[in-house]
């Protein structure tokens, strides 16, 4: 059982084991948020299986870490759709050819269908008349930072969203 761990700003910070989660509590460094699954029972009382913790104190994240290229990475970043035709993708694309000096870098990775990547070859985007919907860069967050919200809990996804704009 995986716990998340919320900064006090509410910014996602970490993915910790339920007993880590549960010495964090009790030491009263954390409050229980959200709670799933069975309760623990001890010797002396019965505690919720915590699903989300929040610090009681900020902790300074340590964000610049750049997060390094990578096919599953691309694909995640695209969220699975075709940077040209939009339908599902499941390789990459250099948007400039590898083999005219293009570059492994987000900038230049976009996720693509077989029947566009096949389609394009060693040509760019410009001379195949195609535009891409979007502009690749490299995704930034603490989302891309803590791997194991790659694949979030369920009760996790109203603490995983975004800021809203007010």
């Amino acid at each position: 059982m995986r716990t998340l761990v919320l900064n006090a700003g509410y910014e996602p910070l970490a993915v910790v084991s339920f007993r880590r989660a549960l010495v964090l509590v009790l030491a009263g460094k954390a409050s229980v948020i959200a709670e799933s699954g069975e309760p623990v029972v001890g010797p002396q009382e019965i505690l919720a299986r915590p699903s989300v913790i929040l610090l009681n104190r900020y902790v300074r994240p340590r964000y610049n870490v750049s997060t390094p290229v990578s096919r599953r990475g691309v694909l995640r970043r695209d969220g699975h759709r075709c940077a040209y035709c939009d339908k599902t993708a499941h390789t990459i694309d250099h948007v400039h050819p590898r083999s005219r000096g293009g570059a492994d870098s987000w900038e230049n990775l976009v996720a693509a269908c077989l029947r566009c990547n096949n389609a394009k070859g060693n040509h760019t985007p410009g001379e195949m008349g195609w535009r891409l919907g979007f502009v690749p860069g490299p995704p930034h967050g603490a989302i891309w930072q803590i791997k194991e919200l790659e694949k979030p809990a369920a009760d996790w996804t109203e603490f995983l969203r975004p800021p809203s704009a007010a």
